[in-house]
């Protein structure tokens, strides 16, 4: 089989993936609540060939800081509602969600999982994550939340809970004999009966197994943890974008670590994000790129800057140099590399507008179509990509520029589809389907 990069189509901020893309003047925020927005997204995605659409989400609102509630767009539909009414308006794209296990419990999520599954014919997909914030442990009965080690402990149980929910029941359990008068055969049931550290669940699911017996499992996260539980459990990971070199040695230690558990390394995909500025020149990408990174306030800089770094740089100037002097501790939040707090701990004196812009311009790939897929190529060519999680700067223009001008150069050199021949989005992915062994319920592939 030919190997052809994977493709995302990411939203997380409605109004595109530059936290002020909403206000770029082909935005369309006053839409942000409106289905057909949504729609238009995922045909565009469809008509791209992508294989999966990919919604991030939190649980909470970002309010740490004025900013949050005065510039940033934040209001978004939860993911698995909008996933399922997309259905409907799509007919092969993948259709991935983020979870938190965290904050849900995993009864909950296999049945929402194995529906969205049922009800797409198999193209669903969850995004793993173990939440970051302390805003959202306050949404859940908390101040703070769990330690982070703790996070993913419990994120590994969540994985083995609902893998084996989803394999109550044997492929061929129902048997809707009117004749007979039975339904199921209660010898391919299984009931879960888990009991661990953190959950308790009996089971058995009150859906049957789902198409793809396991909806695709991506997950996120750079952190050693993190790694470990995506290496051992996910289908693919979503990782941010590096400098080349270090994409590539990232690319290798996490498929080492695949092999370490046990896992064909193949069978694994690794995705970064990439984030276009695409037009038909140069010129023209790079004034795009500049008008999109021009249109973020001053105050909403020096607070996401703060934010990020984990120092209080409130009532500065953006343009007011600072020293590296980190006021809170941000590692229970994240542990993945913090490319800003890198960046002010190696300057002397540097200022907010100044980290705010470097890491814009390190995260985007601005140029032509044919800039942009020679940088798409020689990462998946050169060792550090499977594939990509495109996040588009503004919406929904920037999603069709991308389809429109991207995608079709990608085409030409054979590095994308040209159509959907899969059904399922397992299949797309190159996994086979799990097989249940009905005696333990136990997923043996």
């Amino acid at each position: 089989m030919t190997r052809r990069l994977l493709l995302g189509a990411f939203l997380f901020h409605p109004g595109g993936a530059h936290v002020t893309g909403w206000r770029h003047p082909s935005a369309e925020p006053d839409r942000h609540l409106d289905p057909d927005f949504y729609a238009d997204f995922a045909r565009t995605a469809e008509r791209g060939v992508f294989d999966t659409i990919f919604l991030a989400d939190g649980l909470y609102l970002w309010d740490r800081y004025p900013s949050g509630i005065d510039h940033y767009s934040q209001v978004r539909p939860e993911p698995l509602t909008l996933l399922s009414a997309l259905v409907a308006h799509t007919r092969h794209i993948g259709l991935a969600a983020t979870v938190s296990t965290t904050y849900n419990e995993p009864y909950h999520v296999a049945r929402a999982l194995a529906s969205l599954d049922h009800l797409s014919g198999g193209r669903a997909g969850w995004n793993l994550v173990t939440s970051r914030y302390d805003e959202e442990a306050r949404n859940f009965g908390g101040d703070a939340h769990l330690d982070h080690s703790r996070r993913y402990e419990r994120g590994a149980e969540f994985v083995r809970v609902v893998e084996r929910l989803w394999d109550s029941w044997g492929d061929e359990a129902i048997l809707a004999d009117k004749v007979s008068g039975r339904f199921a055969d209660a010898s391919k049931l299984t009931t879960t009966d888990h009991r661990g550290e953190f959950f308790t669940v009996r089971g058995p699911l009150n859906i049957t197994r789902p198409p793809q017996g396991h909806p695709v499992q991506f997950q996120a996260g750079g952190s050693p943890a993190g790694q470990d539980l995506a290496a051992s459990t996910a289908d693919a990971v979503f990782t941010r974008w590096q400098p080349l070199g270090e994409a590539q040695a990232f690319y290798a230690g996490l498929k080492a670590r695949v092999v370490d558990h046990g896992r064909d390394p193949d069978r694994f995909a690794i995705l970064p994000s990439i984030r276009p500025v695409v037009a038909s020149s140069r010129a023209e990408a790079e004034d795009l790129a500049e008008e999109l990174l021009a249109s973020t306030p001053d105050t909403l800089i020096v607070e996401d800057v703060s934010h990020t770094v984990g120092q209080d740089l409130t009532g500065r100037s953006a343009d007011e140099p600072f020293t590296y002097r980190p006021d809170t501790d941000t590692s229970n939040e994240s542990r993945s590399p913090n490319r800003l707090a890198e960046w002010s701990r190696a300057a002397d004196r540097v200022t907010a507008r100044e980290l705010y812009a470097r890491a814009f311009r390190e995260q985007t790939v601005v140029g032509t179509p044919q800039r942009v897929a020679d940088e798409m190529e020689a990462r998946f060519r050169g060792g550090a990509a499977d594939g990509f999680i495109v996040q588009f700067l503004t919406l929904p223009s920037g999603i069709h520029r991308f389809v429109d001008l991207v995608v079709p150069e990608l085409q030409r050199r054979g590095l994308t589809r040209t159509g959907y021949e899969e059904r399922t989005l397992r299949e797309r992915f190159g996994l086979e389907r799990p097989r249940v062994a009905a005696s333990i319920g136990e997923t043996r592939v």
